[in-house]
C-alpha cells in the first residue's frame, strides 16, 4: 500500500490560532485552521507579476533525502534518479580470526512507512510513504562498487570549500563503476524486477528449542555477492585497508545505485534516507588454531559519507520545455502557467505591487495602501493548480516561498512556530500546503502578512522579488548552487532539489481567467 507523501497526515489544532501573533497591534487570522471567515474586513487584490525560471543542473550532494527510481510524469516527463554514496566502517580496524567463511552479505535501507494494523498471528500491515508511481511497478536495479572518489574539499578553491557534486554527473559515476553488479542473486525481485514492497520482513530463528520471529518494517533488502566481499573486505583487513575510515574510503570508494526500465512494466520512484542504510557481512571463524568450532561475527558498513543525487530527464513534456525557455518567459507581462519542478527543474519568480508609473521608487499599489493608511490584518498569495494540465500526475503536497534577492526565508516563515504531526509539515500558519477545493482542483495559499506590513510601515524596506518552489522539507531553507548561474538566480532551495515532483499553477498574466489568476489578497481595516 502506497501513501504518497509525508504531508498527508496533518493534524490541525485550532487553538494554534490564539497562540500565534506576529504583530503587537493586529493578530494574524488563522486561515486554514478556522476557515476563510475574515470577519467582514475590507479586501484589496494587489498586483502580482509572476514568471517562470528554469533551474537546470544543480548541486545535489549530501541531501537529507534522495530519490531512487523512475518517475513517469505526463505533465513534465520522465525522471530517472540514480544515487551514489560513500561507505563507512561501523567499527574500524576489525580483527579477523582463523578460517573466516562468509555466510551472507545483506544490504538494507528502510522505507518511510506507517504501521496500519497487526493481525492476530502477529503479522503487520504497513503503508509506504513517498513512493510515487504504480503500486505494481517494477524497475531494474543494479548496485555497483563505485570507482569515483568523492572528495570532502574542493582543490580548485585551495581546499578551503566543500566539494560540490551536481545532478548531471551520472555519466561520471556510471563510467567509473567497478566490475559486475553486486546484487546478482538469482531471485530477480532483487535486481531485474525490483519493486518497493510494503511487506514486512520476517526472520525465524531457533533459541533453546523455540522458534523466535523477528519482524522488521518494510525496506530494501538485497543479497550481495559474498565472494566479492570476501575478497574486498575480509581479505582487505589483512592488507590494512580497514584500519581507519579515511583509509577505507580511499580503498572502497562507495556504492553506485543504477536504475533502468524493467521491460514494459510501469516504473516507480522512492524517497529514501540512505544514511539509515547498511551492509551487514555475517561470517564465521574458528574459535582458535586448535579448535575449529565456528563462532559467528559480523562487519557492518554504514551508507554514510559523501553522497550525490544523480538525475536524468527524458521524454520531456513540450509545454514544459516551451514555458521555461528563456525566449518565452515574459518578465513584463507575466506567464499564463507557472511550472514548479523539483530536482533540476523549474521555479517561479514573483514581483509584488506592479509597476511604478510615476517613477518615484515605490510601486503604485504599495503607494496606494500607504496613502490610505490601511491597517493590514492578513495577506495571502493564492495559487490555483491547473488540474487539466496536471492530469493524473502526482502533486507535491507543499510549495515554499522565499526572499529570492537574499536567498532566505520571508519573515512570516521565521516567526511561525506552529508544528504539524511530524517535522516535515510544520509552519502551518505560513502555509503552502495543498488544499483540494474539490476532487480535481487544488489551491496553495501562503501567508505573507508580516512581509506586507513591513513594506507598508517602513519606507526604506525593499520590495524584494520572491521565489516559489516545490519542497520536500519545509524546515530546510539552505540553498544549493546551480552549475551555471543565470542572470536572475545562482542558487535554489535545497529542499526543492530533494523533491521529484512538480506542479503547474495558473500565473498572473491578464489572459488567465480571473477566478484562477494568481492573487495577492490583502484584508485590511480602515483607520478611524
Amino acid at each position: 500500500m502506497y501513501n504518497n507523501s509525508f504531508f498527508k497526515k496533518i493534524l490541525i489544532v485550532s487553538c494554534v490560532v490564539f497562540l500565534y501573533s506576529c504583530d503587537k497591534d493586529f493578530n494574524t487570522i488563522g486561515d486554514g485552521l478556522i476557515g476563510d471567515n475574515h470577519f467582514d474586513f475590507d479586501k484589496y487584490t494587489a498586483s502580482v507579476l509572476a514568471y517562470n525560471q528554469k533551474i537546470g543542473p544543480i548541486q545535489s550532494n549530501n541531501l537529507a533525502i534522495n530519490s531512487l527510481g523512475i518517475l513517469d510524469n505526463p505533465a513534465f516527463g520522465t525522471t530517472t534518479a540514480n544515487f551514489a554514496t560513500q561507505l563507512s566502517l561501523n567499527s574500524p580496524n576489525p580483527v579477523i580470526g582463523i578460517n573466516p567463511e562468509i555466510e551472507s552479505v545483506i544490504l538494507t535501507i528502510p522505507y518511510f512507512s506507517t504501521l496500519i494494523s497487526t493481525e492476530t498471528n502477529g503479522d503487520q500491515l504497513y503503508a509506504l510513504d513517498s513512493i510515487y508511481g504504480a503500486t505494481d511497478a517494477k524497475i531494474k536495479l543494479s548496485v555497483y562498487e563505485s570507482g569515483y572518489f568523492m572528495r570532502d574539499l574542493d582543490p580548485a578553491g585551495g581546499f578551503q570549500e566543500a566539494q560540490k557534486y551536481f545532478t548531471d554527473q551520472n555519466a561520471d559515476f556510471d563510467g567509473s563503476k567497478v566490475g559486475s553488479r553486486l546484487n546478482n542473486d538469482s531471485n530477480t525481485s532483487q535486481n531485474d524486477s525490483f519493486s518497493f514492497s510494503a511487506a514486512e520482513y520476517k526472520e525465524t530463528t531457533t533459541t533453546d528449542g523455540k522458534d523466535v520471529v523477528t519482524r522488521t518494517a518494510p525496506g530494501m533488502r538485497l543479497t550481495l555477492n559474498s565472494s566479492y566481499f570476501k575478497t574486498k573486505i575480509i581479505d582487505g583487513v589483512a592488507a590494512g585497508k580497514l584500519s581507519t575510515n579515511e583509509v577505507f574510503k580511499e580503498y572502497f570508494r562507495g556504492l553506485y545505485f543504477k536504475v533502468e526500465k524493467s521491460g514494459s512494466s510501469p516504473s516507480a520512484l522512492a524517497q529514501l534516507d540512505f544514511k539509515k542504510g547498511k551492509i551487514t557481512i555475517k561470517y564465521k571463524e574458528d574459535t582458535s588454531s586448535t579448535d575449529n568450532t565456528k563462532i559467528e561475527k559480523a562487519i557492518v558498513l554504514n551508507l554514510t559519507g559523501n553522497t550525490v543525487s544523480l538525475l536524468e530527464q527524458s521524454n520531456t513534456n513540450t509545454s514544459y520545455v516551451n514555458a521555461t525557455s528563456s525566449a518565452n518567459i515574459s518578465t513584463t507581462l507575466g506567464d499564463e502557467k507557472l511550472y514548479l519542478k523539483g530536482g533540476e527543474g523549474a521555479m517561479a519568480i514573483i514581483e509584488l505591487f506592479g509597476p511604478d508609473a510615476d517613477k518615484n521608487g515605490v510601486a503604485d499599489d504599495l503607494e496606494t495602501i500607504r496613502n490610505n493608511g490601511w491597517l493590514i490584518n492578513e495577506a495571502n498569495l493564492v495559487f490555483h493548480v491547473d488540474a487539466s494540465a496536471m492530469a493524473s500526475a502526482d502533486e507535491p503536497s507543499r510549495i515554499y516561498l522565499y526572499d529570492l534577492n537574499n536567498n532566505r526565508p520571508v519573515f512570516d516563515y521565521a516567526v511561525d512556530a506552529t508544528a504539524g504531526t511530524n517535522a516535515k509539515n510544520g509552519k502551518i500558519v505560513f502555509g503552502g500546503l495543498l488544499n483540494k477545493e474539490d476532487v480535481t482542483n487544488g489551491v496553495y495559499k501562503i501567508r505573507i502578512t508580516n512581509q506586507i506590513r513591513n513594506l507598508i510601515k517602513n519606507a526604506d524596506s525593499t520590495n524584494v522579488r520572491l521565489g516559489v518552489v516545490v519542497t520536500e522539507d519545509i524546515n530546510t531553507t539552505a540553498s544549493s548552487r546551480l552549475r551555471t548561474a543565470g542572470s536572475l538566480i545562482s542558487q535554489a532551495p535545497r529542499a526543492s532539489v530533494m523533491s521529484p515532483l512538480g506542479t503547474i499553477l495558473y500565473g498572473s498574466k491578464s489572459t488567465v481567467p480571473e477566478d484562477k489568476r494568481l492573487k495577492l489578497e490583502i484584508y485590511y481595516t480602515k483607520p478611524n
